[in-house]
């Protein structure tokens, strides 16, 4: 459900009272993280590197929106998602890609 802390004005991209693009991106990772999660080998993580998302209707405050991620391709290391958003009325709130690489965690915090 859409709160007042994920509007547009309480993330800083905008100044009316609906889903912030980058909350509905945070949500949309998200859900890439939680597909792929049981998948990995202890010691793995993985890590966001692209994304396009297409924001295409407005959510106001108090509207549910049901994120969905659906892995489409693997190269090696690299996971696609397609990635698609959808409030209760089923309108079409958003879709896009987003991808992921998989890798070790200690040695990818060792680099910072």
């Amino acid at each position: 459900m859409v709160e007042r802390g994920d509007t547009a004005i309480r993330v800083g991209s905008g100044d009316v009272p609906v889903l912030g693009t980058p909350r509905l991106l945070s949500f949309a990772e998200g859900a890439t993280v939680k597909a792929v999660h049981q998948h990995l080998e202890p010691g793995q993580t993985s890590v966001g590197t692209r994304v396009l998302i297409e924001h295409r209707l407005p959510s106001p405050v108090g509207m549910h929106v049901w994120i969905a991620a659906e892995l489409t391709e693997v190269d090696g290391r690299r996971l696609v998602f397609s990635v698609s958003a959808v409030d209760k009325t089923g309108a079409q709130v958003a879709t896009g890609t987003i991808e992921r690489v998989v890798v070790d965690r200690e040695r990818f915090l060792a680099r910072l």
